[in-house]
């Protein structure tokens, strides 16, 4: 069955990866570049006991909603595969694909689905690593992994990052295809924050002298050039990365202007990648949260305190737990930065293997927010239990699957799913971020 063709297949909906969603002889059938409400030809490319996988060789009914990529890498780099579609319709799209993940794995659903938030559709994206490889001469080149694929596909411009990093790409493929194989670079990693761009370069054995004075050089063009400073950064082998030049660390940072917060990070650190609508993010998490004087809530996988401080200028007592220690005194830090150090704490904790006596160590708990990276936090929730139970939780999800099954732990536990929404915090890509809202 395999590269056979398809013809006139309807297609009705859109997985969580972006993909068309057809039936052909009963079997599911999910069809790369494809849109709901398309007839499609498509080509399977791997066949699979329950469901096939496919591609579109040709748009026979388009949807309404199909437009032209911007981005010339569309059909080759593996990130952005929801250009094709309007971006109204891309949170459409995840919305649905949100709900569907609830029932089908998790068998339930909210009492009320909150409006979706999204900002800019386009030059979003202000941290991104690049991956680096050799071209067939042996020379280095850095872009982004092809979709389900480790090739690493060459990048010119990049239109979901900032356009002043997207000018400069032409350049530092440049650079790298002088240096040749021997500079050994593992990674490329992009950072922007307020009035300032860090090139974080990571080698296994560093960087001899005249490759240095190259980056030097850039730093220098490009700041006459725009007035935005670049300073680069390196790392070798596994040492963190240090500041190179302009010798003299400037601090990175972005602001929670409703709350008042500067939040402060280095390089590497995690921060969304989406500054805008992790502000908006933000609003909400607290507004559905609602902290109030005189609980005690905990952000848990709190990271540099992104939500904790936010929850803290309510005057709650605030309990930030993170599994890296690192990142809990950059949230340390962070708290202290913003005066907040009085009614907060932090806690170094592997989140991932927590029981109930460590939930009893934190005391009774009002409310709790969590905000896990993509294997979600099913072990938190299965070691809650009376009377640690808190009234609220809040749940800030980067994987509906996960979502869907803590959520269905929660309701066995008694809480009502009162509240969930999409956060359209990747635009142009098939992730999905969402909240949601659970009470007892």
């Amino acid at each position: 069955m395999d590269k056979e063709i398809i013809r006139n297949v309807h297609v009705h909906a859109l997985d969580y990866e972006g993909r068309g969603v057809a039936r052909i002889d009963g079997k599911a059938v999910f069809i790369e570049g494809a849109l709901p409400g398309e007839e499609v030809n498509c080509r399977i490319t791997k066949s699979k006991k329950h469901f096939d996988e496919a591609e579109t060789v040709e748009v026979l009914l388009a949807s309404e909603q199909r437009i032209e990529p911007r981005c010339p890498h569309f059909s080759d780099c593996g990130g952005c595969v929801l250009q094709h579609a309007q971006h109204e319709a891309q949170v459409a799209y995840k919305q649905r694909a949100l709900e569907d993940q609830l029932q089908r794995i998790g068998k339930v659903s909210a009492e009320q689905v909150l409006p979706p938030i999204y900002g800019s559709p386009w030059g979003y994206r202000q941290r991104a690593r690049l991956a680096v490889a050799e071209d067939e001469k042996g020379r280095l080149y850095a872009g982004f992994k092809a979709n389900k694929s480790n090739r690493v596909v060459k990048i010119q411009t990049c239109a979901i990052l900032p356009s002043h990093i997207s000018e400069i790409l032409p350049e530092l493929q440049e650079m790298l295809q002088c240096w040749g194989e021997e500079a050994a670079v593992r990674h490329i990693e992009i950072s922007d924050a307020e009035g300032i761009s860090v090139l974080t370069v990571a080698t296994e054995t560093g960087l001899d002298k005249s490759k240095l004075a190259l980056l030097r050089q850039f730093s220098d063009r490009h700041l006459d050039r725009s007035g935005n400073i670049w300073q680069i950064w390196l790392q070798t082998g596994t040492c963190a990365a240090q500041p190179f030049y302009p010798p003299r660390e400037t601090e990175l940072y972005y602001g929670l202007s409703e709350f008042n917060l500067r939040i402060n990070y280095r390089p590497g650190d995690f921060t969304q990648v989406n500054h805008q609508v992790n502000a908006l993010m933000v609003q909400r998490a607290i507004r559905l949260l609602e902290p109030q004087r005189g609980e005690r809530v905990a952000d848990l996988f709190c990271g540099l305190g992104n939500f904790t401080l936010a929850i803290a200028r309510s005057g709650v007592l605030t309990i930030g737990i993170e599994g890296s220690e690192e990142q809990t005194k950059m949230a340390v830090l962070n708290a202290e930065l913003n005066g907040l150090d009085g009614n907060t704490r932090f806690v170094a904790s592997n989140l991932f293997r927590v029981d109930a006596a460590a939930i009893a160590s934190w005391g009774r708990l009002d409310k709790i927010l969590l905000d896990p990276p993509r294997g979600g936090a099913q072990e938190v929730i299965r070691a809650l239990r009376p009377p640690y139970l808190p009234d609220k939780i809040v749940y800030v999800s980067c994987n509906p699957a996960t979502l869907a099954r803590d959520a269905a732990f929660l309701v066995e536990k008694g809480y009502k799913f009162k509240k969930v929404g999409v956060i359209n915090l990747f635009p142009q890509t098939a992730h999905i971020e969402s909240i949601g809202c659970f009470e007892r």
